[in-house]
């Protein structure tokens, strides 16, 4: 979020300039650094673990993929395929700081993710002000499509129940920080 706001800031002092770095809520150098900080620390935590290899390869491509989007999104036709890609990548981390290689289940779990992320950023771009509660209920259903991912995999009803929990969350909270 802060790295997006940091390459977004020209945009936002233009369209949005109620966004916090245009708005002067928060300074641009700090944003950037508090960025950094967040890449670096996620990046450390995972090499300090023990069979950090593969890990750190995932989080590497997940961060490269994160600065692309961030760079370019603006400009890409392909930006909601790369916002997707992220959080399909996200999968891939997590599993495979648990598991030997990431799986098959996995990897169609991620494709999953990636997918609905797709329709989402697209829909959100084509909308954009206009959105209204689309938006918001399609971030929440993020969590839905966890929910799916983990009955699917055998993670247990509890566990979804969990996911479903979140969704409805994300949705309470959006009236007070909108899902943007």
């Amino acid at each position: 979020m802060f790295l997006n706001d940091v390459f977004d800031r020209e945009f936002d002092a233009r369209h949005r300039p109620d966004r916090p770095l245009p708005a002067g809520d928060v300074n641009v150098l700090t944003a950037g650094r508090i960025a950094a900080a967040l890449v670096a620390i996620g990046l450390i935590l995972i090499a300090g673990q023990a069979g950090y290899a593969r890990p750190l390869a995932w989080s590497g491509a997940l961060v490269a993929a994160i600065l692309y989007y961030n760079y370019r999104h603006k400009r890409d036709p392909l930006g909601p395929l790369w916002m997707g890609v992220c959080r399909g990548l996200v999968y891939c981390v997590a599993a495979s700081a648990v598991a030997p290689a990431v799986s098959v289940r996995v990897g169609i779990a991620a494709a999953a993710m990636t997918l609905y992320v797709i329709g989402l950023t697209w829909i959100a771009k084509r909308l954009g002000p206009r959105a209204g509660v689309v938006v918001p209920i399609l971030l929440a259903g993020i969590s839905g499509v966890d929910a799916v991912v983990v009955l699917v995999s055998g993670g247990g009803p509890a566990l979804a129940l969990l996911a479903v929990a979140a969704g409805v969350l994300t949705l309470g909270f959006q009236r007070f920080v909108p899902g943007t």
